[in-house]
Protein backbone atom coordinates (compact mmCIF):
# COMPACT_ATOMS: atom_id res chain seq x y z
CA UNK A 1 0.00 0.00 0.00
CA UNK A 2 1.53 3.62 -0.50
CA UNK A 3 1.10 6.25 2.06
CA UNK A 4 -1.65 7.86 0.17
CA UNK A 5 -3.85 4.57 -0.17
CA UNK A 6 -3.26 4.20 3.58
CA UNK A 7 -4.09 7.49 5.12
CA UNK A 8 -7.02 7.06 2.50
CA UNK A 9 -8.04 4.03 4.45
CA UNK A 10 -7.06 5.19 7.57
CA UNK A 11 -9.19 8.17 7.18
CA UNK A 12 -12.18 5.83 5.70
CA UNK A 13 -12.51 4.14 8.68
CA UNK A 14 -12.29 6.52 11.34
CA UNK A 15 -15.15 8.29 9.56
CA UNK A 16 -17.48 5.61 9.89
CA UNK A 17 -16.31 4.81 13.18
CA UNK A 18 -17.03 8.51 13.92
CA UNK A 19 -20.78 8.54 12.39
CA UNK A 20 -23.39 7.91 14.82
CA UNK A 21 -25.60 5.17 13.83
CA UNK A 22 -28.49 6.16 11.90
CA UNK A 23 -26.26 9.41 11.05
CA UNK A 24 -27.66 8.69 7.36
CA UNK A 25 -30.99 8.57 8.14
CA UNK A 26 -33.44 11.13 6.20
CA UNK A 27 -35.23 13.38 7.98
CA UNK A 28 -37.27 16.85 7.00
CA UNK A 29 -38.19 18.98 9.84
CA UNK A 30 -40.14 22.35 9.25
CA UNK A 31 -39.55 25.15 11.81
CA UNK A 32 -41.57 28.59 12.69
CA UNK A 33 -40.26 31.21 14.41
CA UNK A 34 -42.34 34.10 14.28
CA UNK A 35 -45.92 34.32 14.85
CA UNK A 36 -47.03 36.72 11.97
CA UNK A 37 -46.60 34.05 9.77
CA UNK A 38 -47.57 30.38 10.95
CA UNK A 39 -50.42 30.20 8.58
CA UNK A 40 -48.40 31.68 5.87
CA UNK A 41 -44.66 29.68 5.10
CA UNK A 42 -42.39 27.75 7.46
CA UNK A 43 -39.06 29.82 8.26
CA UNK A 44 -37.10 27.18 7.70
CA UNK A 45 -37.03 23.77 6.48
CA UNK A 46 -33.90 21.73 7.00
CA UNK A 47 -33.50 18.13 5.11
CA UNK A 48 -30.89 16.04 6.77
CA UNK A 49 -29.22 12.48 5.46
CA UNK A 50 -29.27 11.19 2.10
CA UNK A 51 -32.35 12.65 0.61
CA UNK A 52 -33.68 13.13 -3.23
CA UNK A 53 -34.30 16.88 -4.02
CA UNK A 54 -37.23 17.37 -6.90
CA UNK A 55 -36.92 20.94 -8.68
CA UNK A 56 -39.60 22.06 -10.35
CA UNK A 57 -39.65 24.24 -13.19
CA UNK A 58 -42.15 26.94 -12.38
CA UNK A 59 -45.46 25.65 -12.77
CA UNK A 60 -48.32 28.19 -14.35
CA UNK A 61 -51.72 27.67 -16.03
CA UNK A 62 -50.46 26.67 -19.38
CA UNK A 63 -52.63 24.02 -20.70
CA UNK A 64 -50.80 20.72 -21.06
CA UNK A 65 -51.29 20.17 -24.19
CA UNK A 66 -50.62 23.30 -26.52
CA UNK A 67 -50.04 25.52 -23.96
CA UNK A 68 -52.63 27.90 -24.11
CA UNK A 69 -53.03 30.22 -21.28
CA UNK A 70 -56.37 28.57 -19.08
CA UNK A 71 -58.50 31.01 -17.10
CA UNK A 72 -56.91 34.33 -18.14
CA UNK A 73 -58.84 36.58 -15.84
CA UNK A 74 -59.14 34.37 -12.35
CA UNK A 75 -55.99 33.93 -11.10
CA UNK A 76 -57.90 31.60 -8.49
CA UNK A 77 -58.45 29.07 -10.82
CA UNK A 78 -54.95 29.25 -12.13
CA UNK A 79 -53.46 28.88 -8.91
CA UNK A 80 -55.72 25.51 -9.21
CA UNK A 81 -54.77 24.26 -12.10
CA UNK A 82 -50.68 25.17 -11.36
CA UNK A 83 -51.29 23.27 -8.19
CA UNK A 84 -52.69 20.03 -10.10
CA UNK A 85 -49.51 20.09 -12.50
CA UNK A 86 -47.29 20.14 -9.17
CA UNK A 87 -49.06 17.61 -7.35
CA UNK A 88 -48.94 15.21 -10.46
CA UNK A 89 -45.25 16.00 -11.08
CA UNK A 90 -44.10 15.27 -7.82
CA UNK A 91 -46.34 11.59 -8.05
CA UNK A 92 -44.54 11.08 -11.15
CA UNK A 93 -41.14 11.08 -9.00
CA UNK A 94 -42.44 9.33 -5.41
CA UNK A 95 -43.08 12.89 -3.90
CA UNK A 96 -46.42 14.79 -2.45
CA UNK A 97 -46.99 18.48 -1.16
CA UNK A 98 -46.01 17.34 2.21
CA UNK A 99 -42.07 16.76 0.82
CA UNK A 100 -42.02 20.49 -0.66
CA UNK A 101 -39.30 22.15 0.96
CA UNK A 102 -39.53 25.55 -0.60
CA UNK A 103 -41.82 27.24 -2.84
CA UNK A 104 -41.23 30.66 -4.68
CA UNK A 105 -44.52 31.96 -5.79
CA UNK A 106 -44.76 34.74 -8.90
CA UNK A 107 -47.43 37.15 -9.43
CA UNK A 108 -48.12 39.58 -11.98
CA UNK A 109 -50.80 41.79 -9.57
CA UNK A 110 -50.33 41.62 -5.93
CA UNK A 111 -53.47 41.94 -5.19
CA UNK A 112 -54.23 38.78 -6.46
CA UNK A 113 -52.27 37.82 -2.74
CA UNK A 114 -55.96 36.84 -0.89
CA UNK A 115 -56.68 34.88 -3.99
CA UNK A 116 -53.50 32.80 -4.19
CA UNK A 117 -53.84 32.70 -0.11
CA UNK A 118 -56.75 31.26 -0.43
CA UNK A 119 -55.62 28.49 -3.29
CA UNK A 120 -53.19 27.58 -1.09
CA UNK A 121 -54.74 26.74 2.22
CA UNK A 122 -56.62 24.98 0.32
CA UNK A 123 -53.72 22.56 -0.76
CA UNK A 124 -51.68 22.49 2.20
CA UNK A 125 -54.52 21.99 4.30
CA UNK A 126 -53.44 20.14 6.58
CA UNK A 127 -49.82 19.66 5.84
CA UNK A 128 -47.02 21.94 7.27
CA UNK A 129 -46.23 24.85 5.16
CA UNK A 130 -42.78 25.23 3.16
CA UNK A 131 -40.26 27.70 3.21
CA UNK A 132 -41.97 30.33 0.86
CA UNK A 133 -41.12 33.54 -0.90
CA UNK A 134 -43.98 35.62 -3.00
CA UNK A 135 -42.74 38.02 -5.34
CA UNK A 136 -44.78 40.17 -7.64
CA UNK A 137 -43.38 41.03 -11.18
CA UNK A 138 -44.24 42.87 -13.92
CA UNK A 139 -45.29 39.83 -16.04
CA UNK A 140 -44.42 36.21 -16.72
CA UNK A 141 -43.43 34.23 -19.71
CA UNK A 142 -46.73 34.09 -21.89
CA UNK A 143 -49.60 36.73 -22.04
CA UNK A 144 -52.41 35.82 -19.74
CA UNK A 145 -50.35 34.23 -16.97
CA UNK A 146 -51.09 35.53 -13.78
CA UNK A 147 -49.59 33.20 -11.26
CA UNK A 148 -46.51 31.07 -11.72
CA UNK A 149 -45.51 28.56 -8.77
CA UNK A 150 -41.84 27.36 -8.52
CA UNK A 151 -41.35 24.19 -6.07
CA UNK A 152 -38.82 22.17 -4.59
CA UNK A 153 -39.02 18.74 -2.70
CA UNK A 154 -36.75 16.19 -0.78
CA UNK A 155 -37.72 12.77 -0.28
CA UNK A 156 -35.78 10.10 1.14
CA UNK A 157 -34.04 7.73 -1.89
Amino acid sequence: MTKVTTALAIALALSAAAAPSGALAFEKKNYQYGNWNKALFSDVVTVTGPAKLIYLAGAGSEEEKDGAILYKDDVYAQCKYAFSKIKKALALHGATLADVVKVTTYVTDIRSREAYGKCRSEEYKDIALPAHTFINIQQLAWPGMQIEIDVTAAVAP
